[in-house]
């Protein structure tokens, strides 16, 4: 699935979407870093999720966040507390220019670092990615003038879908 988060009912498209993959043992990990707007989409929705009484647990907040120095020690963390959870990974990325904004949930793990040229563990049985800056632009410098407000909207639309996925009876 794909659409952009600007869209009429985003998180509503999204929701019904992910509502068959919420199961009653289901992990949200959220990955990224508060250091840099470009990459704090995941934990912001982490954060949104906890603060909301999400019935799931959730991993990687803008406190406690799951980044690229701690990754490892959080897989193996999910490992010997949730082994036999449903994990749906969320994460920042970069892609093609008329891509920005949109949010794609893909059938399998997300690459973490993977647009930045960093090898990190894959993490999810699906992903759910947000594409915060294209491609052309994955330098540091770039990475760090994208707006928070983009960002945050982002995140808004996701914690909100993954809410109404939760909450079934919704639809």
């Amino acid at each position: 699935m794909r659409l952009n988060y600007e869209d009429e009912n985003a998180s509503e498209m999204l929701g019904q979407y992910l509502s068959s993959f919420i199961k009653e043992k289901t992990l949200i990990v959220c990955i990224g870093t508060d250091k840099c707007i470009g990459d704090c989409l995941g934990p912001l929705v982490g954060t949104f999720l906890c603060k909301s009484d999400f019935p799931h647990p959730v991993i990687g907040t803008l406190e406690k966040p799951a980044h690229a120095i701690n990754l490892e020690t959080v897989i193996k963390g999910i490992k010997s507390k949730y082994p036999d959870y449903f994990v749906i990974a969320i994460d920042a990325c970069l892609g093609y220019d008329d891509c920005v904004g949109d949010i794609q949930v893909k059938m399998g793990p997300v690459h973490p670092g993977k647009g930045v040229g960093k090898t990190l563990p894959r993490v999810g049985d699906i992903s759910i990615v947000g594409v915060v800056d294209t491609i052309d632009n994955s330098d540091l410098f770039s990475i760090r003038n994208i707006r928070l407000n983009f960002v945050m909207k982002m995140s808004e639309v996701i914690s909100r879908a993954l809410l109404l996925a939760a909450n079934k009876d919704l639809f």
